[in-house]
């Protein structure tokens, strides 16, 4: 059995500003991302078919994609599907008609299958109900971050490491948000779960470092690592997990899936950042030099 050691950091090496440049300077290049794709986009994230509306066609033919792209009135977007030999998967935009027709009559059947058996699948959303939809999950998020934002003061009952706790798991889905873009993974309902997911992971790792340094007997840096030695052990476990997931799941074609386990990576590699750099210098500071001193 392989045994994951902690290893314990000297951060009397690194002032304040040191730890939390970095966190900090990650997280301005992702707002500054985001704020570019909105300006160009319309939407601050690549946002999937849920949120915009569209049809999407399953289809299985012998027609080469780069001549699918121009057998419809409008162009779609085309994904192979790994698991399936000459099966694409076809996105288009709202309310576009006559898809699977279109289908039949330009795109040719792969050897003993008919124009009829070509179209295996149909899935449409209104553009009225993907904004609806969009909505719904923003209001979510956005009520799981306020509901953990008041849960923190409470339990906390001090600004600094209410705010460190906040701004960590701020972070935490910005990042991941930023990346999603670059990434080309759009945001969909599982990736939206992935998100909400993200808050209670930091959440749950900020706590526990605030929790050892404030409450806990012990200088601050032998707190500090009994909280890492917890702390890192559960979020690399659960990264590593994830990891596994998303690569599985990219193997077999199963797009969501893999999706979801490139988020989670992503925000938990960020969280890791966030709390043993940024959320500590902020809790060091409060207890040498702020208001705790």
């Amino acid at each position: 059995m392989v045994a994951f050691e902690v290893p314990e950091v000297d951060y009397t090496q690194y002032s304040n500003r040191q730890l939390a440049a970095i966190p900090l300077a990650v997280l301005a290049v992702a707002l500054l991302v985001i704020v570019g794709w909105y300006v160009f986009t319309g939407a601050p994230v690549r946002l999937g078919m849920e949120f915009t509306g569209g049809t999407e066609l399953r289809v299985q033919t012998s027609t080469p994609p780069s001549e699918i792209r121009t057998s419809f009135d409008v162009e779609p977007t085309i994904t192979p599907v790994r698991t399936a030999d000459n099966t694409y998967i076809v996105t288009f935009p709202p309310e576009t008609e006559n898809i699977a027709q279109q289908a039949r009559n330009n795109l040719e059947p792969v050897q003993g299958q008919t124009e009829a058996d070509m179209v295996k699948s149909v899935q449409g959303t209104s553009a009225s109900f993907g904004q609806e939809t969009q909505r719904l999950a923003l209001l979510g998020i956005g009520l799981a971050f306020a509901g953990m934002s008041v849960l923190v003061f409470l339990m906390f009952r001090s600004f600094v490491p209410s705010i460190a706790v906040v701004i960590s798991a701020f972070s935490d889905i910005v990042i991941p948000v930023a990346l999603m873009n670059l990434l080309g993974i759009p945001l969909s309902l599982g990736t939206v779960a992935a998100l909400l997911m993200l808050i209670g992971y930091s959440v749950d790792s900020d706590i526990l470092l605030n929790n050892h340094i404030l409450r806990r007997s012990g200088s601050f840096y032998e707190s500090t690592h009994r909280a890492m030695r917890t702390g890192v052990t559960m979020t690399v476990t659960s990264l590593s997990a994830m990891a596994v997931m998303a690569l599985v799941s990219y193997l077999f074609g199963i797009e969501l899936l893999a999706s979801i386990g490139v988020v989670l990576v992503l925000g938990l590699a960020t969280d890791l950042m966030n709390t043993y750099m940024l959320n500590l210098s902020l809790l060091r500071w409060y207890k040498y030099e702020g208001v705790a001193r």
